[in-house]
């Protein structure tokens, strides 16, 4: 017959035994929460769109701009996101590179370079803003980035060579730098509009920058190359 002291000491090792159980448990619950919680972080991507005006959502409610309607559509499709505005209105692309490096900060996974339109209306030389861009995507580069660069369609204002030269620079730099190019800004628009004249429903009344509408038909179009950029890094 097992002796009281010897019962009391089989269930106190059993009661221990069962306590360090559910201790080893709790502590690997803890540990799978953090690590859930850590790849959930890990997964959130931060997106600098580096631009002007067009970027900033100029004349627009903040909610209504390209960057906040942008990140709205790229979660609506999935993907886990923030967008950061990094739009000045009147930037050209000298604006750009001065403040690429600051805003290539730690947390940034990819950049969106969207530049260009202020140097064509000052009607600048295409060599210097084609170096100005290229100086943005080595500092990307650098940073180690994705990217995606926006070009622009221009009219023949200061002639046809120079509308030429001015949106070969952005098929001649994503070649260069081996990143995809979305040809133009205002692409959607021109689809959705089907000719100039059409646009007007979608511009504000100084007729060059979108309204809410504007933005929300550039970022449908625009979005599937946004994702492009997102969805492999995830």
């Amino acid at each position: 017959m097992e002796s009281t002291g010897s019962f009391m000491g089989r269930a106190s090792d059993q009661l221990s035994a069962f306590a360090y159980g559910a201790v080893s448990r709790a502590a690997k619950l803890v540990a799978a929460l953090l690590i859930t919680t850590t790849v959930a972080q890990a997964e959130t991507m931060t997106i600098a769109a580096l631009g002007d005006s067009l970027t900033a959502g100029y004349g627009l409610p903040q909610a209504q701009g390209f960057v906040p309607q942008l990140q709205a559509w790229l979660q609506d499709q999935g993907a886990n996101v923030t967008v950061m505005n990094a739009g000045v209105s009147g930037d050209t692309t000298a604006g750009g590179l001065s403040r690429v490096d600051w805003t290539l900060t730690p947390e940034v996974d990819a950049m969106i370079v969207s530049l260009g339109g202020n140097d064509y209306l000052r009607g600048l030389d295409p060599a210097v803003s084609r170096a100005n861009l290229d100086g943005i995507l080595a500092a990307g580069q650098e940073a180690g980035v994705e990217m995606l660069l926006v070009g622009l369609s221009v009219g023949t204002n200061y002639g046809l060579d120079y509308k030429q030269e001015f949106e070969g620079m952005y098929t001649e730099l994503a070649a260069k730098y081996d990143v995809p190019l979305y040809a133009d800004f205002a692409a959607g628009l021109r689809a959705a509009a089907g000719m100039q004249d059409g646009m007007a429903e979608f511009l504000q009344d100084d007729g060059i920058h979108p309204n809410a509408d504007g933005v929300s038909v550039i970022v449908a179009a625009m979005g599937p190359a946004v994702l492009d950029l997102v969805m492999p890094a995830e």
